[in-house]
């Protein structure tokens, strides 16, 4: 008989910015929610050597990550245990570079998060970055903290943006799960704006837009209740827009608790859902951002 499936912890990223707590405080509650353990990583930059261990093992024989680096991790662990006693916190201290060793990671946890900048490996988010580069390619969902840009009494409330082309994705259900985890309402929103819509030329018909946007409505709705069994607690308010989506999610962010955006894609060619729109969500969204990975096989809603 095989032994029970190895319980995934939230992975937060860490470095020494000073916007760190932030980041630490939010992987901590979300630890919380989901009755997990919490593990901080501190990837130092240095090179690999065969001395690199776990919880700082191995520092101080030249062959791990200096000391000053595991101080790091273990402020943030005290940090954490003094304002959230009822989770385990668990630290390590690797060598390395950020972003292979984060997407390694990400096949073991539940969540990862990381701050939208910071110094060493974790700078403001671009093109190439490390926080962009593990948002998108990441096995887990990945959640990327704004400290200091945030509301510091958010609604409870968590946004999703549905990409009706993908309604098989993750991000959905991780929507739900997290506004139930919460006690929150939920927001499913669907905005889409295509100049090619409008007729320049003679004799031509615009489409009806009303119509389109009726039936998308109801598309949302129909999602909304193949869940309500599962999250009968959840609140739903479903709305469409035609706008450009990233400018409907960012404003739909403003005093949210959490923004729920997806990828999807094949592997090797992942791209942001919506072209660019998770992209400009992760820069500009004044919530922390979940980023769910979607791909063939993932999770399906029933």
């Amino acid at each position: 008989m095989s032994g029970a499936s190895p319980i995934r912890p939230v992975l937060a990223g860490v470095d020494e910015g000073s916007d760190q707590r932030t980041v630490v405080r939010h992987a901590a509650r979300q630890a919380g929610l989901h009755h997990t353990p919490l593990h901080l990583l501190h990837v130092t930059g240095h090179p690999v050597s065969a001395g690199a261990t776990r919880d700082g093992d191995g520092e101080g024989n030249g062959q791990g990550p200096p000391a000053s680096a595991a101080a790091v991790t273990e402020r943030l662990a005290e940090l954490a245990r003094t304002e959230f006693p009822g989770i385990t916190v668990t630290t390590e201290t690797v060598p390395g570079r950020p972003a292979p060793v984060l997407l390694e990671r990400s096949a073991e946890a539940a969540f990862l998060v990381l701050g939208h900048r910071g110094s060493g490996g974790f700078p403001r988010l671009s093109l190439g970055s490390v926080s962009q580069q593990v948002a998108t390619h990441a096995d887990c969902p990945v959640i990327v903290v704004r400290p200091g840009e945030t509301s510091a009494d958010p609604d409870n409330r968590v946004v999703v943006g549905v990409d009706l082309g993908d309604l098989r994705a993750r991000a959905l259900d991780v929507a739900y799960e997290e506004a139930a985890a919460r006690g929150a309402s939920l927001q499913l929103l669907h905005a889409t704006f295509h100049p090619g819509e409008v007729p320049t030329g003679p004799s031509l018909v615009a489409p009806d837009f009303e119509a389109l946007d009726a039936a998308a409505l109801e598309i949302l709705r129909t999602e909304a209740a193949k869940r309500l069994d599962r999250f009968p607690e959840v609140t739903v308010q479903a709305r469409v827009e035609r706008i450009r989506p990233a400018a409907m999610l960012t404003e739909a962010s403003r005093g949210a608790a959490l923004l729920v955006v997806g990828t999807h894609g094949r592997r090797g060619l992942r791209r942001l859902m919506l072209g660019s729109v998770s992209g400009e969500v992760l820069h500009r969204a004044a919530a922390p951002v979940v980023v769910v990975p979607g791909r063939d096989g993932d999770h399906q809603a029933s």
